[in-house]
């Protein structure tokens, strides 16, 4: 029922929707998202990174990237699952797909950036294996939501 399926030009609205979604109803849809989302080709493929798709039931209901930052450093970033579709292991599944591309091509740290008000997100990223860590100035600059930081021990 679930598969995981690397992006392609044809899911460009699915990963824009998706983030969008989660954004508006939490916060607001900040400078660096809409970059990210009208350009994923050049904002994260093209820089070394990676976008991760969920279809289940022949929809397309999550989403996740691994952004390469530079220096063998990634973020696992714009991570969403359609309100109707949580709770069924689809978030866990795009997460394990991430950590396992950044284990493939020997990141040397994973991160993410996010905000504690995300309870179920914040659970999942430490059942995940993800550990808390002091949130940066440079975090902060990136996002005004952020504040929250979590590191992978790869």
């Amino acid at each position: 029922m679930l598969e995981i399926v690397e992006y392609t030009e044809a899911y460009a609205a699915d990963f824009k929707r998706l983030n969008i979604e989660w954004l508006e109803k939490y916060f607001v849809v900040e400078t660096e998202d809409v970059y990210q989302l009208d350009n994923p080709q050049t904002s994260i493929l093209d820089k070394g990174g990676s976008i991760f798709l969920a279809r289940y039931e022949a929809k397309i209901v999550g989403c996740c990237a691994l952004k390469h930052e530079g220096n063998s450093v990634y973020e696992l970033a714009k991570m969403a699952v359609t309100e109707n579709y949580q709770g069924l292991g689809i978030g866990r599944a795009l997460g394990q797909a991430v950590i396992e591309k950044a284990k493939a091509i020997s990141a040397q740290e994973l991160y993410l950036i996010s905000n504690t008000i995300l309870l179920p997100a914040r659970r999942l990223y430490n059942q995940l294996g993800f550990v808390e860590e002091p949130v940066s100035s440079e975090d902060q600059a990136r996002y005004i939501r952020c504040d929250l930081r979590m590191r992978y021990p790869i």
